[in-house]
């Protein structure tokens, strides 16, 4: 029985990892120019919680190293899409909010990404995406917690 386990994890994971790429590949075409997709995620996320981070929270929220955010965030901040600013109370750590310019630049990236990913959900229709959420965000908290 364990052989057709291992066959369902496979098949799934390999699925996944499809259309991870296939879905990456088709919204980067897609951003305004200059965007990558790991800067609308940052911009995405801190959109949405409309709170300050720091850029080790920002890295863990992401599962990147802090080098790897240091650098999304060197060139947001070039961009003019968030501002950092130091801690107040320890000099050593450092704030990034979203930006005006940046909160703008994330609205444009979602209206060119939307109907994109809108034809996928469309073509495959509401209620089975419906349906397989719960089951894709079971998957992903089974993996945060490996780690």
């Amino acid at each position: 029985m364990a052989e057709k386990t291992d066959d369902l994890a496979i098949a799934l994971f390999g699925e996944l990892f499809m259309a991870d790429q296939l879905a990456r590949n088709r919204i980067s075409k897609v951003l305004p120019k200059g965007m990558e997709l790991s800067h609308f995620g940052v911009l995405n996320h801190l959109a949405r919680i409309n709170e300050e981070r720091t850029p080790a929270q920002l890295a863990r929220s992401f599962h990147v190293t802090r080098g790897a955010m240091t650098n999304t965030l060197t060139k947001l901040e070039w961009a003019g899409h968030v501002h950092i600013r130091p801690d107040w109370d320890d000099a050593r750590r450092k704030f990034v909010a979203i930006s005006p310019a940046g909160r703008s630049a994330r609205d444009a990236a979602v209206q060119a990404i939307a109907p994109l990913i809108g034809e996928v959900v469309q073509a495959i229709g509401a209620e089975r995406v419906r349906a397989v959420l719960p089951v894709l965000r079971e998957m992903r908290t089974q993996l945060e917690g490996e780690e």
